[in-house]
Parts: structure tokens; C-alpha cells; sequence
């Protein structure tokens, strides 16, 4: 049973080497028949320069894809599924922080009970500032109450799938992928194990908080339909709030003479409402951008380089 390892590679230069040897010593003995697909997603350093190497070295071990410029890790993941030959897989990040002595449990795991069909890696203990670990808890209390499937708090894309996972992940063919999203939306039995984050060898991390939010927000809005709802209850509470703020004025106006509020109870209101208007209109907008992305067809990703082609297509 071969086993195929796909490794998202931005700006890994330092890494890739020592992924490669780390993952050849960890494997040494234990695991015989495997490959490593490793997809360099528009690195601007020498990451492509160092996978060639590694090729030139293990051509049989070894496939290297390379993007025309950078489409996400997303976009990479999807790719070196689509590539991988194995009957099992196991995506894992090339900077050391997901060592591959995990994949080691993972297969064990796996072996140990026939009816799981993924292993999932999670962490047990973040190494992380306080606020970074509470924004994240949030975002998985959330999504976990409006989206319809579930999402285990700390769950990584470091994890094993058998073949037919795989199979279905790539019958998904979502422009806008979020991967945390399509693998619990596909179902199959999954088993969870915990482990410990090392800290990168080389280079920085490429998530910052920014980007982070918006990965959040791409996650709401592909498993969501909440946020339209939530524009629907938006627009009944304000129409009520409106009707009622209508009779309070007659009232005092017929009851007690009270002039009607002038020009600053105006601007106001209409600043209030044009702000909740923008805001439904750019929730809306969200939703139409990835309709209009989808429909135009593209292709998750363009290959610039195949180094050890297989019969797999895209």
C-alpha cells in the first residue's frame, strides 16, 4: 500500500532539504512504498531551485508541481491530491512545525481499526498568544452553530485519508476552497489525535491576522447560508423598530404636543439605515462574487512544471 505525502510550498527554501531528510529518517524502516508530491505554490525564492534538486536526487520518490504564480494554499492542496498516486494520503506542511513522526501514528492508527478512513491531527496545547487562541475558539463556537457541518476546534489539514476520501475531496470542484470545510462536509469516519506544534526551522510564518479574518469569513460564507438569513432578520427588525418609533411619534405628538424630532433625529436615521443597507448589500455581494468566480469556470490552478508526471489529471 503506497503512501503519497502532499507538501504545500511557499517560500520554503530553507526547509524543503530538510523536510525531505527528516521525513526519509522518520520513515526509515518503518515505511517502505511512498512518495513525496511536493507543490510549490509561486515561491519567490530558490524554493523551486532546491525541489529540482531533490528530484534530480529521488526520482523515484519524488514529485514536484509548480504553479505560474501563486494560488494559496488551497489552490496547492487540491493539486497534490490530484497528483498523488497513493492509496493513502497525508497532506503535511514542509516547514517541521507537523513532523512526519505523526504520520507514523497516524498509520498505526489507521491500521489499528479498519473502519476509519481519515486521521485528523489536532492541537492539543496552541503555541500562541492568548488573543489569537481565543479569536480562533470564537470562530469555531460560530461557525459551529450556523454551519452544516461540524468543525473540531484546533483540526489541521495535517491528516491521513484513505483513497476513497481523496476521491471524493476531488469530485469537489469549489473555486473557493476551504479545505476544513470539504472535509467535514464529505463525511467518511475520521479519528482525531493530538499533537504538539514545533516551532519553524526557517523563514516566518505567511498567516497573520489579517488573513486569518478573511480565511474565517471565506469559511462562513462556503458552508453558510446564515449570514442571508441573518440579512432577512436584519431587515424584518428594522422595518418593526421603524413602525414602532412611527406610532410613538403620533402618540406624542396627537397626545402630549411634542413637535416631531427635526433634522439631527434625520440625518440619523438615514445614516443608520444607509449603513445597515451597505452592509446587506456587501454581505450579498460576497455571496455573488464566489456565484460569478464559479461560473466563469477557471481552473484551481495553473502547472508551469510536473517533475515525475503520473497518469492523474487536474
Amino acid at each position: 500500500m503506497k503512501l503519497s505525502l502532499v507538501v504545500p510550498c511557499f517560500n520554503e527554501e530553507e526547509n524543503v532539504q530538510l523536510f525531505f531528510d527528516e521525513t526519509q529518517i522518520a520513515f526509515e524502516g518503518l515505511v517502505g512504498n511512498y512518495e513525496i508530491v511536493f507543490v510549490n505554490d509561486g515561491s519567490t525564492d530558490n524554493t523551486r531551485k532546491n525541489l529540482k534538486v531533490i528530484y534530480e536526487n529521488n526520482p523515484d520518490k519524488v514529485q514536484v508541481l509548480t504553479f505560474s504564480r501563486n494560488f494559496g494554499k488551497e489552490s496547492a492542496i487540491f493539486a497534490g491530491l490530484s497528483h498523488a498516486k497513493g492509496d493513502l494520503v497525508c497532506i503535511i506542511d514542509a516547514d517541521l512545525q507537523q513532523r512526519p513522526e505523526v504520520v507514523i501514528e497516524m498509520l498505526k492508527a489507521m491500521s489499528e481499526d479498519d473502519s476509519i478512513d481519515c486521521v485528523t491531527a489536532y492541537q492539543e496545547n496552541r503555541k500562541e498568544s492568548k488573543f489569537m487562541t481565543v479569536v480562533k475558539s470564537g470562530f469555531y463556537k460560530v461557525i459551529n452553530k450556523i454551519a452544516d457541518v461540524d468543525f473540531v476546534n484546533g483540526a489541521s489539514d495535517f491528516r491521513l485519508m484513505k483513497r476513497n476520501m481523496v476521491d471524493a475531496i476531488l469530485d469537489m470542484g469549489e473555486y473557493h476552497r476551504f479545505s476544513k470545510g470539504i472535509f467535514s462536509w464529505v463525511g467518511f469516519n475520521t479519528k482525531y489525535i493530538p499533537y504538539t506544534v514545533e516551532e519553524r526551522r526557517f523563514g516566518k510564518s505567511k498567516w497573520n491576522f489579517i488573513k486569518l479574518l478573511k480565511y474565517a469569513i471565506e469559511g462562513i460564507i462556503s458552508f453558510s447560508t446564515f449570514p442571508l438569513k441573518f440579512v432577512t432578520g436584519i431587515g424584518l427588525a428594522t422595518s418593526f423598530a421603524s413602525v414602532l418609533y412611527l406610532l410613538v411619534v403620533i402618540f406624542q405628538k396627537l397626545i402630549f404636543g411634542i413637535d416631531v424630532p427635526g433634522y439631527a433625529t434625520i440625518v440619523v436615521l438615514v445614516l443608520f439605515l444607509g449603513g445597515i443597507q451597505l452592509f446587506c448589500l456587501g454581505l450579498l455581494g460576497e455571496y455573488l462574487s464566489k456565484i460569478y468566480m464559479q461560473v466563469k469556470n477557471r481552473p484551481i490552478y495553473v502547472l508551469k512544471e510536473h517533475l515525475g508526471k503520473d497518469e492523474r489529471k487536474n
